[in-house]
Parts: C-alpha cells; structure tokens; sequence
C-alpha cells in the first residue's frame, strides 16, 4: 500500500541567501576590480582562498553573492558558485567574473570575510527602474565615493 501525502498544501518556505564581505584589497575601485576579475576568469575557473570553510556555507553555495568593500563600501558583489580545495589546505571560493554593481552602502574594512544577512545586503543597481547601471562605472563609482547612490 502507497503511503500517502500530508493533506497540508502549505508550500515550503526557502530560506534567503546569506552572503560574505570581502575587501578588495589594492583595487581603488569598481573598474579595477572587475577588469581584474574578468582578466583571471579568462584563464579559467575564478577562485579566491581563504583559510576556513564558513561554517554556513550551505547557506551561501549557489545562491549568495560576496559583495566587494572598496574605500569603506560595498559596491559590487559576484555570485559565489561553489566552495573547493585550494593548496596547503586552504579553501576555494569559486565566483563568478562577471561584476554586479549595488547601490553603494558604507561598511567598515576587515580582515578575511564576513556574513552578510540577506536583509542587510544591498540592491543590484540594474534592473531598478534608477537608470543607474547604465552610468559609466567611473562616474558610478565617484557618485558612490559621495554617497549620492
């Protein structure tokens, strides 16, 4: 005999994304950082180390972002696409190249990375109505640098 379903048609709930900060050190700014980024995905899978796994990375795997600090602000993420192995034990987080600019919101510089709470998390600045993402990234980053965006 076939068990049968709970007669509940409540849908499940998915929890949100939680994703992590990273200081892009020695980049001054957007373009910087993803012409960079766009330069070593060329060559092939894009990686960054770190020491540990984060502990929530079930979490973060497939559908959180790491949002990048430049000059004490997140003002772009890259969608993280997996966790792996890196040399001398060290973990890979594997993100896309392609650069995703936000509207710019302060936050302090740290070392390694921090969780970043869906709802704490900034917009993407393309796809809002604003027209911002079709500013030239330059212009973007000055008007981030002022807090006007």
């Amino acid at each position: 005999m076939a068990a049968s379903m709970p007669s509940d048609t409540t849908p499940l709930t998915v929890a949100p994304p939680l994703h992590i900060t990273k200081v892009a050190f020695g980049h001054t700014s957007v373009e910087h950082l993803a012409e960079r980024l766009k330069e070593r995905g060329a060559s092939g899978s894009l990686f960054l180390t770190t020491r540990y796994l984060p502990k929530r990375y079930e979490e973060i795997v497939g559908r959180g972002s790491l949002f990048w600090i430049i000059k004490h602000q997140l003002v772009a993420r890259s969608p993280i696409l997996s966790f792996g192995e890196a040399e001398d034990g060290r973990v890979a987080i594997h993100i896309d190249p392609a650069v995703r600019l936000v509207a710019a919101r302060p936050k302090r510089a740290h070392q390694g990375w921090r969780y970043l709470e869906h709802a704490d998390a900034p917009q993407d600045l393309s796809g809002d109505g604003s027209g911002m993402a079709a500013l030239p990234p330059g212009l973007l980053g000055k008007l981030a640098e002022l807090g006007l965006v």
